[in-house]
């Protein structure tokens, strides 16, 4: 089956719940076990079936099965957040004295955890630069046990080169972990050598911008178990309502994300083309230097991308955001509405690569409203931006 109707019935069972379409949702704390023998049992494999909620109910199944059937893995762990899932899987492979290598386009919480949490418990952090791909091997060291990559970064949209990167950092012992969330169900990371796939499911999964949840995938069945402790061990655990969001929005997924996409490709190639803008990055534009490694490695794109200005004043570029109809000032994305966030400075950290453009530096979201309007909106605000210069 097309990854389109394996979506819409992954996690789906139907017999089990009287024949409901949707997997229901669990609310629930206690389980009750028939005796103290079967309790006792089931303390021996605490993550087999429903024993405490916090370590999964039937709704929590369903989205993690789901979520493996999406990225073509093996099982599944639900988390609370986007970022849980990336420290919850993190900490299940590291320790003091271990060494990680970071792309220097993370997600800024990513870096922050690795430059706070890892360092106070003595686990060095190298950040490397994220199109090195098979340059990564002169970095590993006997102690490196996880290479961390994000393609493309979320804020500077370099492409990586994760099958080269997932070669090099084999030879070397490490895992490969991936922030997967821009790519989705566009990247398939575990035909690319990739051994762990995060995602912030708040994003594109739930799609409606109600709710918090991430997910961590493995292409090894042994991994789980690993990461599964781990997650518990951090108290990561997702709620009812959550996971029953992630289930609903899953389900629309990809109609979305093609209307997200071409939204964002036709936003991209009009600004492109504005006296206003230095560059935008977007690796399916044909002048994105990630163009071919994109082409190669994903089946589509979503609708976030990034826009570097040529220099303006400050108080110009307020105006211009300031007055927008529809890209309102808001952090994450991923959901039905438009978004645009400054990343000059305050966002974009950088100690292995210069990011230094001379203007300033935005992301927007591309969201589901007609593109026309989106347009009109971006240039009524190129003409805030000259009335205020």
């Amino acid at each position: 089956m097309k990854k389109e109707t394996r979506i819409l019935h992954a996690g789906r069972h139907p017999e089990q719940f009287h024949g409901a379409v949707n997997p229901p949702v669990y609310h629930a704390s206690t389980i009750l076990h028939p005796s103290v023998a079967a309790m006792e049992k089931s303390g021996k494999t605490p993550f087999v079936g429903v024993r405490y909620g916090r370590y999964g109910t039937p709704t929590t199944f369903a989205l993690e099965e789901a979520v493996a059937e999406l990225e073509g893995g093996a099982r599944a762990v639900a988390t609370s957040s986007g970022l849980a899932a990336i420290t919850g899987a993190l900490m299940a492979f590291l320790k003091a004295g271990d060494h990680v290598l970071m792309t220097d386009g993370a997600y800024f919480p990513t870096r922050k955890f690795c430059d706070s949490v890892l360092a106070g418990l003595g686990i060095e952090t190298t950040y490397y630069d994220p199109l090195i791909g098979a340059g990564i091997a002169a970095l590993m060291r006997p102690n490196t046990r996880v290479v961390f990559t994000e393609s493309p970064g979320s804020l500077t949209f370099e492409i990586q080169d994760i099958p080269a990167i997932a070669a090099a950092a084999h030879a070397g012992g490490a895992v490969v972990m991936i922030d997967n969330t821009w790519g989705v169900l566009n990247f398939q990371p575990f035909t690319k050598g990739v051994d762990v796939s995060i995602q912030a499911a708040t994003k594109y999964i739930v799609g409606h911008a109600d709710a918090m949840l991430g997910t961590i995938t493995v292409a090894d069945p042994d991994l789980w178990l690993r990461i599964k402790t781990s997650v518990a061990a951090f108290g990561h655990s997702p709620g009812s309502e959550e996971m029953y969001l992630g289930l609903r929005g899953l389900r629309t997924l990809p109609v979305r994300l093609k209307r997200h996409a071409a939204t964002a490709l036709a936003l991209a190639k009009w600004l492109e083309a504005r006296p206003e803008v230095d560059r935008v990055l977007y690796p399916p534009l044909p002048s994105d230097p990630g163009h071919a490694l994109w082409q190669r490695d994903f089946d589509g794109a979503c609708g976030l991308f990034g826009v570097i200005l040529k220099p303006v004043a400050k108080n110009a570029l307020d105006a211009m955001l300031d007055g927008y109809d529809h890209f309102k000032l808001g952090f994450s994305w991923g959901g039905f509405e438009s978004l645009v966030i400054p990343t000059t400075g305050h966002a974009v950290v950088r100690t292995a690569t210069d990011w230094s453009p001379a203007g300033p530096s935005l992301r927007f979201h591309a969201g589901l409203e007609d593109v026309d309007d989106l347009l009109a909106d971006l240039e009524k605000g190129f003409e805030r931006l000259a009335c205020a210069g």
